[in-house]
């Protein structure tokens, strides 16, 4: 896969207390691409403690990485399955990218896959600050399939308006330095009839000694 690595495409989101990055044509071939991940991963729908119930999390999701690579976020615990080809395909192109910017953090060790099935699915507001990730992480993520609206609202500032992205088929998005710690995301529910989606995250997680110093 070669990205298209155009500049004019690279768009940084003014924002305060936060470093975003969007390339709305990252990747080409991106149909070949969706396709694969649907049938190469293993898609799992996991559940989650609300209210004194279980409930059905709103998407599949799934979990790669190195063998050491746990993560967890509201109550669920994921064991990394193996990197495939194509995964590790994919995050090369996103850590050759990353290399060329100024960004620090260059390699990822997981990625975490959500497949949107249609306009039902959906991710609710949270941050992605668990321990692990540390204290500034950087997560850089592909979409595939049909575009979703993605919004991003300020933690603590009420004045701040919400903001909403269009995340376009092939196209990359990174949320580095203080996002994490100040603002929340989502991806909801769709008024619209959609096709799926899949959206690849990718991070790096602390493991054994460093999880410890944490």
């Amino acid at each position: 896969m070669q990205p298209d690595l155009f500049s004019n495409a690279v768009q940084p989101i003014d924002l305060p207390n936060a470093d975003i990055r969007y390339c709305s044509d990252f990747l080409g071939e991106h149909q070949h691409i969706y396709q694969q991940l649907q049938q190469q991963l293993h898609w799992q729908q996991d559940t989650i403690a609300m209210y004194g119930k279980q409930l059905a999390v709103p998407r599949l999701n799934c979990w790669h990485g190195d063998a050491a690579a746990d993560y967890g976020y509201s109550g669920i615990v994921l064991k990394p399955q193996p990197w495939t080809e194509l995964l590790q395909q994919l995050r090369s192109d996103v850590e050759n990218y990353i290399a060329s910017t100024d960004l620090q953090q260059r390699t990822f060790n997981s990625v975490l896959g959500n497949y949107y099935r249609d306009q039902r699915d959906s991710v609710a507001w949270h941050s992605d600050d668990e321990r692990e990730l540390g204290e500034q992480p950087l997560i850089a993520s592909l979409s595939f399939g049909d575009s979703r609206r993605f919004s991003l609202k300020h933690k603590y500032d009420n004045s701040i308006k919400p903001v909403h992205i269009e995340l376009a088929p092939g196209s990359l998005l990174i949320m580095a330095g203080q996002t994490q710690s100040h603002w929340l995301h989502q991806v909801p529910k769709s008024s619209r009839p959609c096709g799926g989606r899949i959206n690849l995250t990718f991070r790096q997680v602390a493991m054994g000694a460093d999880r410890q110093r944490q």
